[in-house]
Parts: structure tokens; sequence; C-alpha cells
């Protein structure tokens, strides 16, 4: 029997570095878009960053919090007591709380605060000391994408958590890292793909959008993806790179509602003719 699909809406950085436009954010996807979990990011910039990158400017300046791409990531970031506010708001308006983390020592951080799942982002999939700090000392689950991947890689990264013996808390998601990703590269049959090579082997498998609109994460869960993740903004026209490839409330909203009517409706008769076409029977079934 196929499980409910879980939404997760990515805040990440959308909150523009502001807690009370985080907790507005959490509100709106608990109470009016009725996700599952919301998702924030944590980075600690100096450690992510190379001096030239930290020093030099935003290559956006339009969206840049900062007069370099290094101030700019701290503006954004939220210290570790403000994760715990943003958890203790999630518990409070009974929402999943997550984060993705960048580096070690956010790994760290997070994993203080025990959440359900921790995110892994494509771009540190292969950022070995982290994933094994996390294997040893954090219990959850742990959601990885699968975006800019090459299969050998795929399967080293399976083989790592197979040998620590976490695989089965391991949800790896189909991706593609672009934003926005056109619908000709969105390659929804990964999902079928990456079914057939861990089934079994993992926790489960989901799927990661940058997309427009929300058909393809409709496709995907009827395919088989468990978890479907979408950025999510209050505002497509803020100030930031991701807004433009979120889904605002509404659109996050009818996500949700449309995943899990339709996966209501991925079933067979339970009986030949069901109880609601019988009526209909009697008065319009042609018979000799």
């Amino acid at each position: 029997m196929r499980k409910p699909p879980k939404v997760i809406a990515e805040i990440g950085c959308n909150h523009k570095g502001n807690m009370d436009i985080a907790r507005e954010m959490i509100l709106t996807a608990a109470m009016f878009c009725k996700t599952d979990v919301v998702k924030f990011q944590k980075r600690c910039p100096k450690e992510l960053l190379t001096e030239e990158q930290y020093s030099a400017p935003h290559p956006n300046p339009m969206h840049a919090y900062g007069q370099t791409y290094g101030a700019h990531r701290e503006f954004l970031e939220f210290d570790l007591d403000q994760h715990q506010q943003l958890q203790q708001w999630c518990r409070e308006f009974g929402i999943g709380y997550s984060t993705s983390v960048w580096d070690t020592s956010s790994a760290k951080d997070i994993a203080k605060l025990n959440p359900a799942l921790i995110k892994i982002p494509s771009a540190c999939n292969l950022h070995w000391e982290m994933l094994g700090y996390l294997s040893e000392n954090y219990h959850g689950e742990i959601h990885l994408s699968f975006g800019m991947t090459t299969h050998a890689e795929e399967d080293e990264i399976y083989r790592f958590f197979e040998a620590r013996g976490r695989a089965a808390d391991l949800v790896i998601y189909s991706c593609t890292s672009g934003y926005p990703v056109a619908f000709d590269d969105i390659c929804l049959l990964e999902i079928t793909r990456l079914k057939k090579k861990f089934d079994g082997k993992v926790k489960a498998i989901g799927f990661s959008g940058h997309h427009l609109g929300i058909a393809a994460d409709v496709a995907a869960m009827t395919i088989g993806a468990e978890w479907v993740e979408r950025h999510f903004t209050l505002d497509r026209t803020w100030k930031g790179t991701d807004h433009s490839a979120s889904l605002e409330p509404d659109g996050m909203r009818k996500l949700a509602r449309d995943l899990r009517n339709v996966h209501k409706a991925l079933t067979y008769k339970t009986t030949e003719v069901l109880e609601v076409e019988k009526i209909q029977r009697e008065k319009l079934k042609y018979r000799n």
C-alpha cells in the first residue's frame, strides 16, 4: 500500500534574515498550506567559502544583502538559538521542523536540536566529514538530494551510509539543480530509476523540484516519490535568488491538497461495482 506523501515547504533563506518573516512563513505553511514540514538552511560562511569567495561581490548585486558574498551569507544566517526558536514555533503550530546543513559546524549545531530529519543538499552530498559526523552522532532520518551527481557518486554515497549502518535511515531525492528548471530538464523518470536501484535498500525516495507550477510534483508522487520538497516564499518578487523558483502560499496549499487527493485516488476498486455506481447502474446501464 502506498504511503501518503509528505510535503516539505523549503523556506531556506527566503525569510530574508528576519525572524518575524520566518515565523509568519512557518504559520502560513502549517495553517494555510497544511504542509508536513518546513525546512530552513544552516551555513557557516567562513567555513564553507574560501577567503576569495567570501570577499568577492555577490554575483547578482540586485539580490545582495551585503557588500560581499560573505557578508550577504552572514546576513541571512540564523544562529543556533534562533533555530531553537524556529523549532519551538513549529511545535506550537503543529508542523515538522528541519534544516539543510552545508558544513560540519552547521551539522553539529542542528544535530543538537535533534529534529526528525536533517537534509543534505546536492552541493554537499560528497562532504564526507559532515556525512560521517551525522552518521555517528545524529539518529534521525538523513535526507539527501542527488542533484548534479553521477551514478558512480550515488553508489559511493549509498555505500558510505550502508557501511555505517545508516542506509535504513536514508531518504534520497531525485533533483535537477537549476533555478528555475525547464520541464524537459526535470527528468521525472529518474525517480523510477532510483526506485529500481535503491528500493528496499534506503528508507524512501523523494523528489526535490525547482520548476514552475505543481503538475510535475503530482506526477512524481504517482511514480513513487514519498516525499515532495519545494521552495516556499510569501512573495516571488522579493529580493533573493530563490524566490523566483518558489511557490507562494496558494501554490503550496494547492500542491499539498492535490498530492493528498491524487494519493487517495491511486487505488483499485474494492468491488467490481462500487456503491456510488449502483444507483447509476440501475438507472443508466443498458441491458438486453
